[in-house]
């Protein structure tokens, strides 16, 4: 393995982007005895608790920053909203510090073998339900990455015995000098992202990375009715396992076909890491889903209530609402992004929604491909919920499944679809049935 990418105590460590992840890194960088300046484009107040939170002696070089932040400083860590070509982290490589992140230096000083998840759609319900399945077994497991508690939090309470499981974004990958995972797991790969690595081939390059590092004595899971997944069959060394072939697949509660794929992805990878096939069956009775991911909200008048919010991308669209077969649905959909391709996406909103709320950046190109079909524009989430209600009947169930990026209106996803809930369960005074 190359050197580990992190200087030695008394250095200056520059932290470039806030929140969850530059919090983090914060915490452990001070903890290991350096220096450390947290720089981010946002003011201090927009920034809340985060600024708050840093520990005692941290420099903050807040409400916008230039290149006079890197004076000093041996190494700087990036924070995954922030592009790995940006334009600051290319002027730290031209003057020779370390560029690294989080997750590369989990990578690097983890004593835990390490199963890393990625894909376009369904990396939080598969990581999730892998983590469940794998406590079946003897060995501990934690859960990380894009989910859960940041992964350096947990770096000191790792050894051999444990079990890591990663959701891992292309952002994350892309920030990695080395990722070896013991078990590399590629759910799917279809068009995402494209204004950050401006190609599809980019994206997917990011993806591999995954794979690229590992050797003969690792395994690989992945998609083999994925066309592009097949592909990264020749990307590593190690052995390739098909998981969509996996048999037996055991009966789990959650809806659609894509997630019959994600628990073969999560049976698979659980089989690889040595669990029995009982075992496996009783982590995926157990598990209930994820928060954000076809999440049941409520039950109101007869109509039920989907928090889908992880529908970041009109992929992860089409796959919820591929997940409610001849029932009546109301959409709730729209948000910030482009370039993505919206025609299949838009045939099923079309077949399969008696009616769509629009809201968001996207809202009025969506209302124009969206002609003749029953539409309502809204300003915000509270509205769209109260239109979704006066449009939705006894039977019929009401998914918010936006399909778009939350950027425009909302932090992240995770703020969206709380948001989502809190608005449905105001709406009905807080008496869900569930």
């Amino acid at each position: 393995m190359s050197r580990v990418s992190l200087p030695a105590g008394g250095a200056l460590a520059l932290v470039v982007g806030g929140v969850r992840s530059g919090l983090s890194l914060a915490r452990f960088l001070s903890g290991r005895g350096m220096r450390v300046r947290v720089c981010d484009l946002r003011p201090a107040e927009a920034l809340g608790e985060f600024a708050r939170s840093l520990p005692a002696g941290v420099e903050t070089v807040f409400g916008g920053y230039d290149e006079s932040v890197l004076i000093g400083c041996e190494a700087v860590y990036a924070s995954p909203g922030v592009p790995w070509r940006a334009p600051l982290l290319e002027a730290a490589r031209a003057r020779g510090l370390i560029v690294s992140s989080d997750i590369d230096l989990f990578f690097q000083l983890s004593s835990a073998p390490i199963i890393g998840v990625t894909g376009t759609n369904g990396k939080t319900t598969t990581t999730a339900l892998l983590g469940a399945v794998l406590a079946q077994g003897e060995r501990p497991v934690v859960v990380g990455g894009n989910i859960g508690r940041t992964v350096l939090e947990q770096l000191d309470q790792l050894t051999a015995d444990h079990w890591v499981v990663l959701e891992l974004s292309s952002f994350q990958l892309e920030s990695c000098s080395a990722p070896k995972p013991k078990i590399g797991v590629v759910l799917n790969l279809t068009p995402d992202h494209l204004d950050r690595h401006g190609s599809l081939a980019a994206y997917v390059e990011a993806k591999a990375r995954l794979l690229n590092f590992q050797d003969e004595a690792d395994a690989a899971a992945l998609n083999g009715l994925d066309p592009l997944c097949r592909e990264l069959a020749g990307r590593t060394r190690a052995q390739v396992h098909w998981f969509d072939r996996h048999e037996p697949l055991p009966p789990s509660p959650l809806p659609g076909q894509h997630n019959r794929l994600n628990v073969l992805a999560a049976a698979c990878a659980a089989r690889l890491a040595g669990l029995t096939d009982s075992q496996i069956a009783a982590g995926v009775r157990a598990f209930r889903g994820v928060e954000h991911r076809l999440e049941l909200v409520g039950e109101w008048k007869g109509v039920r209530w989907y928090n889908d919010s992880k529908a970041t991308n009109p992929d992860a669209g089409l796959v919820a609402l591929q997940a409610f077969p001849g029932v009546p649905l109301v959409l709730i959909a729209g948000g910030y992004g482009g370039g993505f391709e919206l025609d299949s996406w838009l045939a099923a909103v079309r077949a399969r929604t008696q009616a769509v709320v629009l809201l968001g950046a996207s809202a009025v190109e969506l209302s124009q491909r969206l002609a003749g079909h029953p539409l309502t524009r809204v300003d915000s989430l509270g509205e769209a919920v109260q239109a979704a209600a006066e449009l939705a009947g006894r039977g019929s169930s009401v998914l918010f499944s936006p399909a778009y990026k939350s950027f425009d209106m909302f932090s992240d996803f995770e703020d969206r679809g709380r948001r989502f809930k809190a608005a449905v369960k105001a709406l009905h005074g807080e008496e869900a049935r569930v």
